[in-house]
């Protein structure tokens, strides 16, 4: 068994195993080979797990943009008859080692449930769960009326600025474990704004008295679509923005090919669960939320 740094080579490998293993979390060649083309730098690691030169386990890290205190986030993936032979203990310890390196002070990860017990012998513990959903944007009902002097606009014909200042109220109030302070611009704009996977033309802000009032994000390919972020800026929460915003964005992919919608959200979130299930979204897998201190 070899356990290596992830690189280029391995990119048809590593979209075949998280097709083969968890297909909601939509993972696209653009974003993958950017990640393992780029620079290594800590923090952003990528570890790959191989038998006899076949891909059997997968681990990449990442920082949570603006957290204060640095967390740090990863991933790890074993295909399910290599389980249990040591893989899943290697790749993790490659992950913390990274993040540990890039200052991070906790790990977080969304696992499946059969795997907390194990991932609790690392000093895990589960703060709460991640609901995976998902629909065919063909399906989707029709649209709300957009209110008066409300006007929809995809993010080709939004400015960056003024998307990214809507974004640090949305970090900032949106439900979760990590403390999000601020994430500059100038690294907003190269993680988020310049990512290749991001989808421009299916992603929808709400417009009012030239302000961003919500907005929601997709990331992904022509065939299937993640909503990143989807959120309505506090004094106008209440008034179905959330549900205009990402029925336009469904309606618009749709009209673009996409076959596949997916989207996740903690179980404490209430009001876009609700809004997903309205759009149609069917559930497809609970996660629990683990995490580490490092």
């Amino acid at each position: 068994m070899e356990i290596r740094a992830a690189g280029p080579r391995d990119v048809d490998a590593a979209l075949a195993l998280h097709d083969a293993l968890v297909p909601y979390l939509v993972v696209t060649r653009s974003s993958l080979t950017r990640r393992l083309t780029a620079p290594a730098v800590p923090g952003r690691g990528a570890f790959a797990a191989l038998d006899d030169g076949e891909l059997v386990g997968w681990a990449s890290s990442g920082l949570i943009g603006g957290s204060d205190p640095l967390d740090g986030e990863l991933r790890l993936l074993v295909r399910p008859e290599y389980r249990g032979r040591g893989i899943g203990t290697s790749l993790l310890e490659a992950t913390h080692a990274d993040l540990r390196a890039a200052g991070a002070t906790s790990a977080r990860v969304f696992a499946d449930p059969s795997s907390v017990d194990w991932a609790a012998r690392f000093g895990y513990r589960q703060t709460r769960q991640v609901h995976y959903a998902g629909i065919d944007p063909r399906k989707v009902q029709d649209s709300p009326e957009v209110p008066s002097q409300v006007s929809l606009v995809p993010f080709t014909e939004v400015d960056p600025r003024m998307l990214h200042a809507a974004d640090e109220v949305a970090q900032r109030t949106k439900p979760g474990d990590a403390k999000i302070s601020s994430h500059p611009y100038d690294a907003w704009l190269a993680d988020i704004w310049n990512s290749p996977d991001l989808v421009r033309e299916v992603s929808v802000a709400a417009m009012y008295d030239g302000q961003i009032i919500a907005f929601t994000r997709n990331h992904g390919d022509r065939a299937k679509m993640w909503s990143r972020m989807t959120s309505t800026m506090p004094e106008y929460r209440g008034r179905g923005l959330a549900k205009l915003v990402k029925s336009a964005a469904l309606h618009r992919a749709a009209d673009a090919g996409v076959q596949g919608a997916y989207t996740a959200n903690y179980d404490g979130n209430a009001p876009m669960l609700a809004v997903n299930e309205w759009l149609g979204y069917d559930r497809i897998a609970t996660h629990a939320v683990l995490i580490c201190p490092l």
